[in-house]
């Protein structure tokens, strides 16, 4: 189950670094063709705030783990990069754009997985006293 769940991590790890970086480096009209419409929605700053969150989350899900310092913060971060996709679930359906569902109620599933496996299937912590 460790090993499954690394790849996860992963996996997760560089699907976010790559398209949170993509938000914060380019312009927004750049955006709209390689992430879709929904872009046209949000402010160049919160396009910007989401890339960031992005980064951050994706290097939680890997660093505190690998360096063993607060690997607690492992499932903090996939709880909150499963946030940013309920938000970005709620964004899609708001705007009536279905096709983008799909990745994002299973990149939520990837999420949930690495929260639950961290916290019981494969703890980071040990929670027996």
């Amino acid at each position: 189950m460790n090993i499954l769940l690394w790849v996860v991590q992963g996996v997760l790890c560089a699907m976010f670094l790559y398209v949170g970086t993509l938000k914060i480096i380019q312009p927004k009209e750049k955006l709209v063709s390689s992430l879709g419409p929904w872009v046209e929605g949000v402010t160049p700053g919160q396009l910007k705030f989401i890339g960031l969150l992005e980064v951050l989350g994706a290097l939680g899900l890997v660093l505190p783990m690998y360096l063993d310092i607060y690997p607690i913060l492992t499932p903090v971060a996939a709880f909150g990069l499963g946030i940013t996709m309920i938000g970005a679930i709620m964004t899609h359906l708001n705007r009536n754009e279905n096709k983008n569902l799909v990745n994002n109620i299973v990149i939520l599933g990837l999420c949930l997985f690495v929260v639950i496996g961290r916290l019981m299937l494969a703890p980071v912590i040990d929670f027996s006293f």
